[in-house]
């Protein structure tokens, strides 16, 4: 199936995932370990995927805000508690897409100074919408206090027992 006739939630999950490879790609050739970089990382993946194609510059923009607000809550969470990355997932690591959390601790573990510093000029993006996309884990509604949990990157859906469509992530 090529990528015109997925659905386009599914478009926009392989972008999520496609964008990730390229922050990760980014950040192994460079040599400095510094919060532009991570800017720079999702720069080059934004453009590389208008470049490619696959999505209008204002929906690539949409999705590297979801992957940044996505790293700066793993780096808020390395940052404060010093946990590894599994501890932040609180879930079987087993049950999370081999791929996906090997981009994403691949992306933790080399830039834990830099997430911090993002994490901490994005405590207001910790926010998460019905229609958005996260990374696995564990969100709990605003209204009340229902858990959803991702085992893969997935699009956040309404809560399913108050409809309510805000939500923030758990934490250990």
């Amino acid at each position: 199936m090529t990528d015109s006739q997925k659905p386009r939630e599914e478009q926009r999950l392989d972008l999520y995932h496609r964008m990730m490879e390229r922050v990760k790609h980014t950040l192994e050739e460079a040599e400095e370990k510094t919060r532009p970089r991570i800017e720079h990382a999702l720069e080059t993946a934004r453009e590389k995927t208008v470049e490619l194609g696959e999505t209008t510059r204002e929906e690539a923009e949409e999705i590297a805000s979801y992957i940044r607000r996505d790293l700066s809550e793993i780096g808020e969470y390395l940052h404060d508690s010093g946990e590894d990355i599994g501890t932040w997932f609180h879930m079987d690591l087993e049950l999370i897409e081999a791929n996906l959390l090997d981009l994403i601790t691949s992306v933790a573990d080399k830039t834990r100074v830099e997430l911090a510093e993002i994490a901490a000029r994005a405590k207001v993006a910790n926010i998460y919408q019905t229609g958005e996309i996260t990374g696995p884990g564990t969100l709990t509604c605003s209204e009340c206090g229902e858990e959803l949990h991702f085992q893969k990157a997935g699009h956040v859906p309404p809560c399913p027992k108050c409809h309510a469509t805000t939500f923030t992530r758990k934490r250990p």
